[in-house]
């Protein structure tokens, strides 16, 4: 049996850098962080409207992406079809699409003016950007792939066996989908809908560019703290990152390994 290969003093220096590097922003925040004033700065009317605002785009985006994406997730897993690939590569794009390019490309397609827009605009008078709309349609784009990505996983790992059993029992297809597939598959499905909300909830760049940053309307607190950032409001904007670090550490601590095993 051969020992564990030791990393040598080089390594492990360079991998000492490689977490400083990831401390030390979290560091400047708490160092810098206005705390026997944080209960002021996040109480202001601004604040608690882009809370809102954040929590309702977020938590809207995170049930369409359910609703369009977990059917996704199950023809990618199941059902193999002529250019299955492609679909999985342009279903997982935006996680590595630059945001704003995302937004500029809602735009081009669900803009007043856009391919699909248009016709919406022209049929039913909906007009998608700069409104809060738009916002849940930019954070959904770029958080469904998170959940479309795991879902998918989940149900690859969900033994076809089981199911085959309860439809031999009588079970039809959906009746043996919701009480043998989905309970099996919860873990990794819950997991993923975490994702794809925390991701929602952070969303900045497409947001800007399809939405706007209006107060009241579309000014989420990714947007706010930037809006802060430029003006001066350095404490809030502080405050605003505080409760946006400690809901990503919440949830990576509440996930564990359990997105990166089901991949």
């Amino acid at each position: 049996m051969t020992g564990r290969v030791r990393p040598g003093w080089g390594v492990l220096a360079l991998a000492t850098l490689a977490v400083l590097f990831f401390v030390a922003p979290l560091l400047g925040l708490l160092a810098r962080a206005p705390w026997s004033e944080l209960g002021q700065a996040l109480a202001s009317p601004e604040v608690r409207t882009a809370l809102r605002l954040s929590a309702v785009c977020s938590g809207a985006a995170t049930l369409l992406s359910v609703v369009l994406g977990l059917p996704l997730a199950w023809v990618l897993a199941r059902h193999p079809f002529p250019g299955r690939s492609a679909v999985r590569a342009l279903a997982t794009l935006p996680m590595i699409l630059p945001p704003v390019v995302g937004g500029a490309a809602l735009l081009l397609a669900f803009g007043r003016r856009g391919l699909i827009g248009q016709g919406l605009y022209a049929a039913f008078g909906i007009r998608l950007p700069f409104t809060i709309w738009g916002a849940i349609l930019a954070e959904t784009f770029v958080a469904m792939p998170f959940l479309v990505i795991t879902a998918e996983a989940a149900f690859r790992a969900v033994d076809q066996r089981y199911e085959e059993a309860a439809r031999s029992l009588g079970a039809g297809p959906w009746t043996a989908f919701r009480r043998v597939t989905l309970p099996l598959a919860a873990p990794a499905l819950g997991a993923g809908t975490v994702l794809c909300w925390a991701r929602a909830l952070g969303e900045f760049g497409a947001t800007i560019t399809f939405a706007g940053n209006f107060p009241g309307r579309t000014q989420t607190v990714p947007l706010q703290i930037y809006l802060l950032i430029e003006s001066g409001g350095f404490d809030q904007a502080i405050a605003l990152s505080l409760v946006l670090v400690g809901v990503s550490l919440a949830v990576l601590v509440l996930l564990r390994d359990r997105w990166t095993s089901a991949l």
